[in-house]
């Protein structure tokens, strides 16, 4: 019962980490504009990872995607594809782990096999979580580097001053859905132990002949009639050597074998 719930659990959880990631990389607010030195402003701008955005005092809002891929920079791009490698994992991962589910029985399919996709499916949680952390992680550097420079730039009294930005809501989202997403890979994980069939403690012993290997045929039973002679052994004067029989042991005369 505590496998079926930390399983069910782990699913939950990882689904709405998978939720939060499509969100956070579809949402616009991935840098804000800080108004910390003008807090009234005309124009408010917002940047996401698709597309930025101006925000009028009237409220009329006007966004722009971004027409061109190689005129952003590396990190930008990086951070799109970590983003997009964890939605991809994530989406996978939750279809392997629905087959998974141990309260879901699909035809004859045996708990091994149920292990193996619960294992796989949370391993795939766990690098979605971390795709989406890490691409979160990068774009705030980028935001602290560059409003550190601007900052600096405004002391110094030089001209063409750019607009400083801070973290946008995006950014918290994507933190806590990765958190999420990489929690549910590790109940997920911790979930495959209990769906491991356990081994039998008790192994078949084979037992073998300790001389050649003889095989028997069972066969009709012959009766007989009574009146067959019987075979006797005969050994000459002297002490000569026993005979052996089959199975390699050696077999001495008894008193009844001399007539």
């Amino acid at each position: 019962m505590s496998t079926t719930i930390c399983q069910v659990m782990g699913f939950v959880v990882s689904s709405l980490g998978v939720a939060g990631c499509i969100v956070s990389t579809a949402m616009d607010m991935w840098s804000t504009q800080d108004l910390y030195d003008n807090p009234v402003t005309a124009v408010f701008q917002y940047q996401g990872l698709w597309r930025s955005c101006v925000q009028q005092s009237s409220g009329f809002t006007e966004c722009r995607p971004y027409f061109t891929v190689l005129g952003l920079p590396a990190m930008f791009q990086a951070v799109r594809a970590l983003m997009i490698v964890g939605i991809v994992l994530g989406i996978l991962g939750l279809l392997v782990c629905i087959f998974a589910l141990k309260c879901i029985r699909i035809g004859s399919m045996e708990d091994s096999a149920k292990a193996n996709m619960t294992l796989t499916s949370g391993i795939m949680f766990i690098v979605a979580g971390l795709c989406a952390i890490t691409g979160v992680s990068v774009f705030a550097n980028m935001l602290v580097t560059n409003f550190w420079m601007s900052t600096t730039n405004m002391y110094q009294g030089m001209q063409n001053i750019q607009n400083r930005y801070t973290f946008g809501s995006a950014l918290f989202v994507g933190w806590v859905a990765g958190g999420l997403a990489l929690v549910g890979g590790i109940m997920m994980c911790l979930a495959c132990r209990g769906l491991v069939p356990e081994e039998s403690r008790y192994k078949a012993v084979s037992y073998n002949a300790s001389g050649r290997n003889i095989s028997y045929k069972t066969g009709p039973i012959k009766v007989g009639s009574g009146y067959e002679p019987e075979t006797k052994t005969r050994k000459g004067a002297g002490y000569e050597e026993a005979a052996r029989s089959e199975d390699g042991r050696r077999s001495y005369p008894s008193k009844y074998d001399y007539v």
